[in-house]
């Protein structure tokens, strides 16, 4: 090959002509990838460095984070139908999957797809490739408010659970009560790249570094927005952000709008429907979600 040779994919290496084997090796191939050590725990893994491709600044590296999937909707005749990207969701479980009830409200099982595991929507190049499951039951909050999404948060038990891999790992969940005030997390998804019609979604995973408001604070900061000086901050909420330009947006979750200076985005707080989430588990099936 010449130097002036280009791949035609990003995922593509170019080899050198000597270095192209014509027949594969024989014998036993030990396995690559990053060996797990015996005691390190079974959720919550983190690829920082990724897996096989690594993308600086706002773009997830290759199986990053592995507890990201994605909620595909049904779109058309039922012998027609395509699955176009809706939500994103957490995988708490291998067969369990943690999103918005607002994502799924009114949606029948049979319309959802659940994908684990993808990173760019594009390729199949990808070193370790997607799965997807059906969903065999939706359990929405009770007390979900469709009009200000209060509780809104709902588990996706699926009919087959996913097989866990680099790119495929559940996510652990915070004990109830607790406090991230002021610390720093990340968001990730697929959603619009701005707020209005003129926002696309990402083919690629992205996150953001987000800082995590305090409820006071944040209640504050929405009352100068349309929502009024009375608004009241429901506690099923978590506010992080605030930062002009650094936010998620439609398809992420979040609001109020994207990435305006000194107004938070806000978010379902998993903390505070932790034991809803655990009793819910073990009343249906009689399995907890991850630590």
């Amino acid at each position: 090959m010449t130097e002036s040779c280009e791949c035609a994919h990003y995922l593509h290496v170019c080899c050198e002509e000597h270095a192209v084997l014509d027949e594969p090796p024989k014998g036993v191939i030990k396995p690559s990838g990053i060996k797990r050590e015996l005691g390190r725990p079974t959720c919550g893994l983190r690829n920082g460095e990724g897996i096989g491709f690594r993308i600086s600044g706002n773009t997830n590296s290759e199986s990053e984070y592995g507890e990201e999937t994605s909620i595909n909707g049904a779109d058309g005749k039922p012998n027609q139908r395509l699955h176009v990207y809706q939500c994103g969701a957490s995988l708490i479980a291998p067969n369990v999957v943690l999103t918005a009830a607002h994502c799924v409200f009114n949606k029948q099982k049979e319309q959802l797809l659940i994908r684990a595991g993808e990173w760019d929507t594009q390729t199949r190049d990808e070193l370790y490739q997607h799965q997807d499951r059906r969903v065999a039951e939706v359990i929405t909050h009770e007390a979900f408010n469709k009009g200000s999404l209060a509780n809104d948060v709902a588990l996706l038990i699926l009919t087959e659970p996913f097989q866990l891999a680099e790119n495929v790992q559940p996510i652990c969940l915070p004990p109830k009560g607790t406090s991230f005030d002021r610390s720093k997390c990340f968001a990730s998804g697929w959603g619009k790249n701005v707020f209005g019609k003129e926002g696309k979604y990402q083919v690629i995973l992205k996150k953001v570094e987000l800082p995590v408001v305090p409820q006071a604070d944040c209640q504050q900061s929405l009352r100068t927005t349309r929502l009024g000086r009375r608004f009241v901050l429901h506690p099923s909420f978590l506010c992080a952000g605030g930062v002009a330009g650094q936010d998620t947006c439609r398809g992420d979750g979040g609001g109020i709008g994207c990435g305006l200076d000194g107004i938070p985005g806000v978010y379902g707080n998993v903390a505070f429907f932790r034991d809803w989430i655990d009793q819910r588990l073990l009343d249906c099936h009689g399995t907890m979600s991850t630590p």
